[in-house]
C-alpha cells in the first residue's frame, strides 16, 4: 500500500493563509502585516512564512513588492479561472455558478462539434461512449463520461473549447466525490449521454445543442441533490 503524503507545516500555513484571505480577514488590496509579526502570529518561522507566501503568489492570491511588502491581490477582479478549484474548496456555493457556465458552454460545444466533427472524431466519440457503459463503479463511470466531453470539445476544432472544458472539470475536482450521483448506473449514464453523441455524429447542430442541454440539466439536478 502506498503511503499517504504527510502534511507539512508549510501546507498547514498555506491553508490557513488562504482561508483567511478568502474569508476576508485579509481584504483584497490590503497589505499583510510585517513578516516577523505575521510569523509570530501564526507561530511559524519567517522561512516557513516565505515558502507559504511563494505558493500563494503562484496561486494568484498574493503579490509581493520588494521594499514595500506583500499585498492581497484583488483576485475577484484580476484572477483567472485557475482559481476556481481553490474557491470551490473554500465555499461550495461556487458550484452553482460553475454549473450555469457548464450548461451554456456545454450546449455550444455540442453544437459546434456537430459542425466540425470528422469521421475520426465520430469514431472516437462512439468508442468513448461505449466505455461509459462498461465502466465499473461511479468514479470510473464519471471519469469515462468526462472523456466524452473532452472529445466533444476536440471535435469543435477550437482549442479554446478544450481548455474551457478542462477548466470547468478542474473547478469541481475538490468536490467531485459528492457529484457522483449521475454516474452510479453505467447504463443510465450511457443513456443520458447517447443522444448527444448521436446528434453530433449525424451532424445535427440544433439537435446536439438540445440533447446537450437536456443532459446537462438532468445531471446538474442529480449532482446538486447529492451536494445538498
Amino acid at each position: 500500500m502506498e503511503a499517504l503524503p504527510r502534511e507539512t507545516i508549510v501546507d498547514v500555513l498555506e491553508t490557513r493563509l488562504r482561508e483567511d484571505i478568502l474569508a476576508g480577514r485579509h481584504p483584497a488590496g490590503s497589505y499583510l502585516p510585517p513578516e516577523r509579526q505575521l510569523a509570530d502570529g501564526y507561530g511559524v518561522t519567517r522561512t516557513t512564512l516565505k515558502h507559504a507566501f511563494g505558493r500563494l503568489v503562484q496561486a494568484g492570491l498574493l503579490e509581493t513588492r520588494h521594499g514595500v511588502g506583500t499585498r492581497v491581490r484583488d483576485y475577484a477582479r484580476l484572477g483567472g479561472a485557475d482559481l476556481l478549484p481553490m474557491l470551490v474548496r473554500h465555499s461550495p456555493d461556487w458550484i452553482g455558478e460553475i454549473f450555469e457556465v457548464r450548461r451554456s458552454i456545454g450546449a455550444l460545444i455540442a453544437e459546434r462539434a456537430a459542425a466540425g466533427a470528422t469521421e475520426e472524431h465520430r469514431a472516437e466519440l462512439r468508442a468513448l461512449l461505449a466505455a461509459v457503459r462498461v465502466a465499473e463503479g461511479g468514479d470510473a463511470v464519471q471519469l469515462a463520461d468526462i472523456e466524452v466531453h473532452r472529445a466533444l470539445a476536440r471535435a469543435t476544432g477550437n482549442r479554446v473549447y478544450v481548455l474551457l472544458t478542462n477548466t470547468l472539470f478542474n473547478a469541481y475536482l475538490p468536490v467531485r466525490a459528492a457529484l457522483v450521483g449521475p454516474f452510479t448506473s453505467p447504463d443510465a449514464a450511457h443513456a443520458r449521454l447517447q443522444p448527444v453523441v448521436e446528434a453530433v455524429a449525424a451532424g445535427d447542430g440544433s439537435g446536439a445543442r438540445r440533447a446537450a442541454e437536456t443532459y446537462l440539466t438532468a445531471t446538474e439536478r442529480i449532482m446538486l441533490e447529492g451536494l445538498a
